[in-house]
């Protein structure tokens, strides 16, 4: 009897303890010199809070968007969860997010934790009053050049990089090496299909827009989207054939070093990768990072613009689960040197950004300078949608018959029948 008795009281203490374990998923998009810092935090965060356990889950940064609209669709979302921001805002339009809980993260007021971070840093994540993520990154790009390979076509790389567009047509086409039709070697190519990144700002330093500042009108200005347009058909296989979008992305062939690619477009993440990829290159001072090109007639100084990725928690978590969440974001994100430091990665917190550290960071000026000059990517409710129908228009242009003015007709069209669904 007695040990039934024990057996009893063993089993309700298992039971009230697992009750009590509040267990958070948490996805994210992989990273390989963020992962063993999370995964640190995570452990210390279990160990001062037993009854937490936490699950990270990586997933490829070109498929973490459709996995979680998938998982969220089926009422399966992850309770942590991080995503570049334009694909993240349509979840804070559409309730599907929780506000930041203050007391969980030790702050009494929205202005309070305004307080700690750079002007403009939470406005992406701030609707109707709320604030709905922590950012762990504000990231914008500017270009990292192969030094040895400009030389061995006789230019400088201190002085012949290039400061405009035209430049960098002109520099690529001595910089590319063919094999036929085939590029064995790339001056320069661009980070498809991040096209609210790196083509929408060519676009505004020209005085096009993709919405009118009314609201009401989408495809601003239609010289300056042609100009564009035809700037991307010359660069592709169709024109000087300098680049496309069915080659590997040049930022992940830079850092092998091995005569590929000899620019490319990339965050100051990038630093680090070189450095944990390819360590000799890293040490060999054959790479350096200059300013994002503008056009030769730019109307507006538009450098390369900045994205996010925000830590979000999922509004159909429990309440508790919600709190416990924001607890341990916070935690994670209260590190931003050991971020910058191991990974590269750019905290908007005014404590990192006024730190030496930061300020000694490898060529951290070239892009905050750059960063002062740019703004956020579009947030819209059907962003997604959007950026999809430019690609659609470049890779028309690129890779077939399609002239610039027939791809902007189609643009424009349906942009514009997009636009209606946010009114």
């Amino acid at each position: 009897m007695k040990k039934l008795i024990l057996l009893f009281v063993i089993l309700a203490f298992i039971t009230t303890f697992a009750a009590s374990t509040i267990e958070l998923i948490f996805w994210t998009h992989e990273d390989p010199n963020r992962t063993p810092l999370e995964e640190k935090y995570i452990q210390e965060f279990e160990q001062m809070y037993p009854n937490v356990k936490i699950t990270r889950v990586t997933y490829p940064s070109g498929k973490i968007a459709e996995v979680i609209l998938t998982a969220f669709a089926a009422k399966k979302g992850p309770d942590i969860f991080n995503m570049e921001i334009q694909n993240e805002y349509p979840y804070i339009l559409n309730g599907r997010v929780a506000p930041i809980n203050l007391e969980a993260i030790g702050l009494k007021s929205y202005d309070e934790l305004k307080e700690l971070y750079i002007e403009g840093a939470l406005e992406p994540v701030t609707y109707e009053g709320e604030i709905y993520g922590l950012p762990l990154e504000l990231t914008n790009w500017a270009v990292f050049v192969n030094k040895k390979y400009f030389r061995e076509v006789g230019l400088d790389p201190e002085k012949d990089y290039p400061k405009t567009w035209e430049e960098m047509m002109e520099v690529s086409e001595k910089l590319v090496i063919r094999e036929g039709e085939i590029l064995k070697r790339r001056g320069f190519d661009f980070r498809y299909p991040y096209y609210f990144t790196f083509f929408l700002p060519m676009v505004e330093q020209l005085g096009g827009a993709l919405i009118s500042e009314d609201g009401k009108t989408a495809i601003v200005n239609d010289e300056a989207w042609l100009k564009v347009l035809r700037f991307m058909k010359e660069w592709g296989p169709n024109g000087k054939n300098l680049g496309s979008p069915t080659y590997t992305n040049a930022r992940k062939t830079f850092n092998k070093d091995n005569n590929t690619v000899t620019m490319c477009l990339s965050g100051l993440y990038q630093i680090d990768r070189i450095r944990a990829q390819n360590p000799e290159f890293y040490e060999s001072g054959e790479w350096m990072v200059v300013p994002y090109p503008v056009f030769e007639n730019a109307v507006k100084d538009v450098r390369c613009n900045y994205y996010g990725h925000y830590y979000m928690v999922n509004a159909e978590s429990s309440k508790e689960k919600q709190y416990w969440a924001w607890k341990f974001i916070n935690y994670m994100l209260s590190h931003p040197e050991d971020y910058l430091l191991n990974v590269g990665l750019i905290q908007p917190r005014k404590t990192l950004i006024e730190s030496d550290t930061f300020k000694n960071y490898p060529y951290a000026d070239v892009f905050i300078e750059d960063m002062k000059k740019s703004h956020s990517v579009p947030l819209l409710a059907n962003g997604p949608q959007f950026e999809q129908l430019i690609r659609e228009a470049v890779e028309a242009v690129m890779l077939t018959d399609t002239t610039p003015e027939e791809a902007l007709k189609i643009l424009k069209e349906k942009a514009n029948e997009l636009l209606k669904e946010e009114w």
